[in-house]
């Protein structure tokens, strides 16, 4: 009688130690590279234990991840004990197949448990098949791919990643390459590349029809082909496709998902240091200016500038990153006066087109009415906008007023507001500072 585990015991457990190290570094907001500095242990061995891949992990170098972590007593043990489950597996069993995995994400995840743990139950049920994360640029949906696909991985899921030719990469690649020439198969057949209409062969074969993940980073709906998805539906009925962009598709059994900017208070209201938009904040000020502990006054302003930039996580980033040259209460001025100058990070320059150019194409992109909506609106001056004002503005029906604010809801040009308590909604503040460059200044004669 053997007291050893099943090789799916032995992946288990495995798995849960993966599993266990994961969610430890990113309760406390560390990214790999920083847990591997802490702990003197490599990035590429950290991934490779977080995503189940290293079958006997060494006891010290788990004693070294724990230092690195900083677990108290019992989840150390917990630790050992996932190690000493996958050890009674036995050395001579097989390594079960490679499994595809998503990339690593390169900053912690911040507040979108809920959204993510809602996506994942859609996908890995079946019950949604083709999801759209929608939103402005910058706003978090490739980190909020990156999550649910994570978690879509740890329940057994192969996940097919592709980033779109010309988007920003936000996130360090999976080390294997043996699933890359299929995820690139998959992206052309959707986009229609080729003469051919036939499914890759290969894509049959390597999923089947247990449940897979197929993911689309920075897609442009326009380039996919609807009756192309159909087929691939129907050849490998496991396959799910999460697509973020910054439109939708519109095609039968798409599911949107709008993806909003962080939960930023207003400040007058009471500060929050635990609001989402804060904590984000405070977390890229550590990387630039470890030596500053804010005091209550640098609350007060950090508050505001989260509060000013709606939350927006790549223009807080971005704010965050000038702090390297000027102090809180000068950014809190600049954020005021001239918010145009700080939407793009201070470092930035090769990392592709900067925020600010790219919203202004997201609004070039919106019909010409939905553009002079957005601007009698900034010209109003009011902080928030309510269904009223749109029908004063416009002077059309209510339906299609009501379906103007729901396309710039979807475009992410504005947020819903809840800092009056009533149904109302705010034009961001990016989309205020590149407006000029997107909606021309009207003539004399006009």
């Amino acid at each position: 009688m053997t007291t050893g585990l099943s090789p799916e015991g032995t992946t288990a457990a495995i798995a849960a130690l993966g599993t266990l190290i994961r969610g430890h570094r990113l309760r406390i907001g560390l990214t790999q590279r920083e847990l591997a500095d802490l702990s003197t242990i490599s990035v590429r061995a950290i991934r490779d234990l977080e995503k189940g891949k290293a079958q006997r992990p060494r006891t010290d170098t788990i004693r070294l991840i724990a230092d690195g972590l900083r677990l108290g007593p019992r989840a150390r043990t917990a630790l050992e004990e996932a190690v000493r489950r996958g050890h009674r597996g036995g050395a001579d069993r097989q390594r079960p197949a490679e499994r595809a995995a998503p990339p690593s994400p390169l900053h912690p995840l911040v507040e979108r448990q809920a959204e993510a743990a809602v996506l994942t139950e859609e996908l890995r049920s079946g019950s949604e098949r083709l999801v759209t994360l929608v939103g402005l640029s910058g706003v978090g949906k490739t980190r909020l791919a990156l999550e649910t696909a994570a978690r879509l991985h740890d329940a057994g899921f192969p996940v097919l990643w592709h980033t779109a030719p010309g988007a920003v990469a936000d996130c360090l690649p999976d080390a294997g390459e043996s699933f890359a020439a299929l995820t690139a198969d998959c992206a052309d057949y959707l986009r229609g590349d080729g003469s051919a209409d036939d499914l890759p062969p290969s894509l049959a074969v390597a999923l089947g029809d247990r449940g897979s993940l197929l993911v689309l980073d920075g897609v442009d709906t326009a380039d996919l082909a609807f009756p192309r998805l159909a087929r691939l539906q129907r050849e490998v009925p496991g396959l799910r496709l999460l697509l973020t962009t910054g439109e939708p598709w519109n095609v039968p059994g798409e599911r949107l998902f709008l993806v909003s900017p962080l939960d930023a208070p207003d400040p007058a209201a009471g500060i929050r240091p635990d609001a989402p938009a804060v904590r984000l904040f405070l977390g890229r000020l550590r990387r630039v200016r470890p030596d500053l502990v804010p005091d209550e006054r640098d609350m007060a302003d950090i508050a505001w500038v989260c509060h000013r930039l709606d939350g927006h996580p790549l223009a807080l980033a971005a704010a965050a990153s000038w702090l390297t040259v000027c102090d809180l209460r000068t950014l809190r001025g600049i954020v005021g006066s001239d918010p145009a100058a700080l939407l793009d990070p201070l470092a930035d320059g090769r990392s592709g087109p900067g925020l600010q150019d790219r919203v202004a194409r997201t609004l070039a992109a919106l019909p010409a009415g939905h553009r002079q909506l957005i601007a009698g609106l900034c010209a109003a001056g009011a902080e928030e906008f309510v269904l009223e004002d749109v029908l004063r503005l416009t002077g059309g029906p209510l339906p299609h007023c009501g379906r103007v604010i729901r396309d710039l809801l979807i475009s992410g040009v504005v947020r819903p507001s809840t800092d009056s308590g009533r149904a109302a909604f705010r034009v961001l503040c990016v989309v205020r500072a590149a407006l000029p460059a997107a909606v021309p200044a009207p003539s004399a004669a006009a």
